[in-house]
């Protein structure tokens, strides 16, 4: 069998005890909270719950994605030990930290020649990602190379559909995702948008929808239109949310009902300080392997 290992960014939005789990090694991105500087590590240099509730409280974040000398680093040990690399980057429509590693990939190869080091666009983001990583590291289990994993990958990674709400569009507005306007009228109206992540691995508003109940109903109405097998769904199924685990929780009721051949419970997740920042408080997210994105 082939001794590779399998990486990933921090912001696959796995626990700790999960990537080590399942063996997937991960670099992490970079927060600030209020001018300070903190490693998004899963939770470990900032509490979720307090992170989310300075941000609910007016502290400001900014984010940074690894520089290529830092995936230099992280890589550089694997391949001393005489392994190769496949590691699947955060979406390009979300991040360009793909070319970081990119450019590190073409340093270190020049040096290990011998060496595969394999660097994927997961067109993925938070614990949608986790559970594309989840995957590799099954089919390394049953014996797949680490070419046939990265074209795994490539073939169906568009397969893996993200889902997700927010009940407050502060920092959405925030970022420049809704405008002033719309998120006044919004808020008035009690609307939780209803978004995606499109072929392009891009977030993309698609519904308005009125109330948290409604859109709670309508993203599992997502789930039941295009998981692969519609309820006959047989794969995983991950949540991770910011700050309002009773909202995922309510959402992975429905689902563990309405998909009884479901493989196991729900998990539900943290979303990290990196996507975090951007999301803020009061965002659910619903991850599960179906139709292809075509849009």
């Amino acid at each position: 069998m082939e001794n590779y290992v399998i990486s990933c960014c921090s912001t696959a939005d796995l626990s700790k005890e999960h990537f080590d789990a399942i063996d997937v090694k991960y670099i992490c991105f970079h927060f600030e909270l209020d001018g300070k500087q903190y490693e998004d590590n899963l939770g470990v240099s900032i509490p979720f719950d307090e992170f989310y509730s300075r941000m609910a409280n007016g502290a400001d974040t900014k984010t940074s994605q690894v520089n290529a000398e830092e995936f230099e680093e992280y890589f550089r040990p694997f391949l001393e030990q005489g392994l190769d690399i496949l590691h699947v980057s955060l979406s390009s429509g979300i991040s360009g930290v793909i070319n970081s590693a990119n450019i590190a990939k073409e340093t270190l190869q020049e040096e290990f020649p011998d060496r595969k080091i394999y660097v994927v666009d997961s067109l993925a983001a938070s614990s949608g990602y986790g559970l594309l990583m989840d995957k590799l590291s099954e089919l390394r289990a049953h014996g797949k190379t680490i070419d046939e994993v990265r074209d795994f990958v490539e073939e169906h990674k568009l397969n893996l559909n993200h889902w997700f709400f927010t009940s407050d569009l502060t920092f959405f507005i925030k970022g420049g995702r809704v405008t002033k306007t719309a998120g006044f009228i919004g808020s008035v109206l009690n609307i939780c948008p209803l978004l995606n992540v499109d072929y392009e691995g891009k977030l993309i508003p698609r519904y308005k929808i009125r109330t948290k109940k409604k859109v709670i109903q309508a993203i599992v109405d997502r789930m039941e239109e295009c998981a692969e097998d519609g309820l006959d769904y047989s794969g995983k199924c991950y949540i991770s949310q910011s700050a309002c685990y009773d909202d995922a929780r309510a959402v992975a009721d429905l689902i563990e009902a309405k998909f009884p051949k479901l493989n196991g419970k729900v998990e539900i997740n943290h979303i990290g300080t990196t996507i975090g920042s951007h999301t803020g408080p009061g965002t659910v997210a619903l991850f599960f392997w179906g139709k292809k994105r075509v849009d």
